[in-house]
């Protein structure tokens, strides 16, 4: 079995959660503390229930595949084939009624990620790649006429820091100890914007934005965005070079001379 002979489950498993999330957005939705007492770290209804229906999808089509989840941890992780799910990336995002999250959807064979899928349902688009090549799907407009387009995603080019774009969803999500080195790479750049969760790495792999560089990743949140990242031409490691599918300390960029920028001054 071919990692194409996926891609219309995936598109099945960003359906069922799109149903279970939707309802629920720009709703007075109430929000548990998964942190109790540290960080805020939000979790609603809404994450738990769009895992729930990707599990019970996964579980009853390709039961001996294994699964990693946000909300409900492991099953099988060293199964052949491994599903990555984030219901909701960015539920601070969801919880604010800002439409920059998105569903994660990420499939490893044998350990590497094969495929990715991020869906925002609410504006209807759908970023998807498989580490040779990435698309975008969503609405466009022609007069009164509403269609979808489907295009291939490609990163831009940008080797220097001073003609860059760089994001990161919070540099408060930056531990201590590494922030400085954050705000080294941010002090060189054109243009700095905050917040964007896995939205700026789609952004990214799309060509408008050049630099994403975040830390305290989960693999969760990273999987499925590393064959969208990859198959529009960008590369996307750790700080030092290494396996980014972990998570971690993440930086992704669509020109390599620049991402190699970014790692010299990350490693201060």
């Amino acid at each position: 079995m071919t990692v194409v002979d996926f891609e219309k489950f995936v598109e099945e498993l960003a359906d069922v959660s799109a149903e279970a999330i939707m309802p629920f957005f720009r709703t007075s939705l109430a929000a548990d503390d998964k942190a109790h007492g540290g960080a805020f770290d939000p979790v609603t209804e809404a994450d738990r229930a769009a895992e729930l229906a990707m599990r019970r999808l996964i579980e009853r089509t390709f039961p001996s595949h294994g699964v990693i989840g946000e909300e409900f941890g492991a099953r099988a992780e060293d199964a052949e084939y491994v599903w990555v799910l984030d219901p909701i990336d960015g539920t601070k995002s969801f919880i604010s009624g800002f439409p920059t999250w998105g569903t994660l959807i990420g499939l490893s064979h044998r350990g590497r990620p094969c495929y990715g899928l991020m869906h925002q349902p609410f504006t209807r688009e759908r970023f998807h790649g498989d580490g040779e090549a990435a698309y975008w799907r969503g609405p466009v407009r022609n007069g009164k006429t509403a269609a979808e387009e489907r295009r291939k995603l490609a990163v831009r080019p940008c080797p220097t820091l001073a003609q860059a774009t760089l994001m990161t969803t919070s540099p408060l999500l930056i531990e201590p100890a590494l922030r400085d080195s954050f705000h080294r790479v941010e002090a060189q750049v054109r243009l700095s914007r905050y917040g964007g969760d896995c939205y700026a790495y789609c952004a990214l792999a799309a060509g408008h934005v050049d630099l994403v560089i975040e830390a305290g990743l989960n693999a969760y949140d990273i999987v499925a965005l590393i064959p969208i990242i990859e198959g529009a031409g960008g590369v996307v490691t750790t700080w030092d070079g290494g396996d980014p599918s972990g998570g971690g300390a993440i930086v992704a960029s669509g020109d390599r001379a620049l991402h190699e920028t970014a790692m010299r001054l990350l490693a201060g």
